[in-house]
């Protein structure tokens, strides 16, 4: 089951970001989907924030994965855009960084195909007009129960 949500700035994306840190339970595959400039990283702004993260959060575009050490889970936020080759992702230890323990968010996870783990919920951010639409999918059983949350919150 999907459901699309109307995002209308970038302040309620962070709020969304929020919700979804309140809805986390423990380590979780999130797939953020959606064209350059959609908010991808401000949601995970929000979500780290509400997690207590006090300093600078930056798309890593460059570096790949931005990690957050938290005192329950870490959480390790991907940006694939720059990826060559999704076999790039087996030299960088994406095992080590999914191994179960940690929140994986992933911008741009269809460069990593065949190599990433599925997800256990996706988020696709669109335009609309001057806002986003932001659509919920769960993957798995532990995606249903946070995008549940995330529909109770809303």
């Amino acid at each position: 089951m999907s459901e699309a949500l109307s995002i209308p700035s970038g302040e309620a994306m962070e709020a969304l970001g929020a919700r979804l840190a309140h809805c986390l339970a423990g380590p979780v595959l999130v797939f953020l989907r959606g064209p350059l400039g959609a908010g991808k990283t401000t949601l995970v702004r929000g979500l780290l924030r509400a997690r207590g993260h006090e300093g600078p959060v930056k798309s890593p575009t460059y570096t790949l994965v931005e990690s957050y050490p938290g005192a329950d889970w870490d959480i390790h936020h991907f940006d694939l855009y720059r990826l060559g080759d999704a076999g790039e992702l087996e030299y960088m230890g994406i095992r080590d960084f999914l191994d179960g323990g940690a929140v994986g968010l992933v911008e741009w996870p269809e460069r990593g195909a065949g190599v990433l783990p599925r997800a256990d919920l996706e988020l696709e951010l669109a335009y609309a007009g001057v806002g986003r639409e932001v659509t919920i999918r769960a993957l798995s059983p532990e995606g249903e129960r946070v995008a549940a949350c995330l529909r109770q919150s809303d």
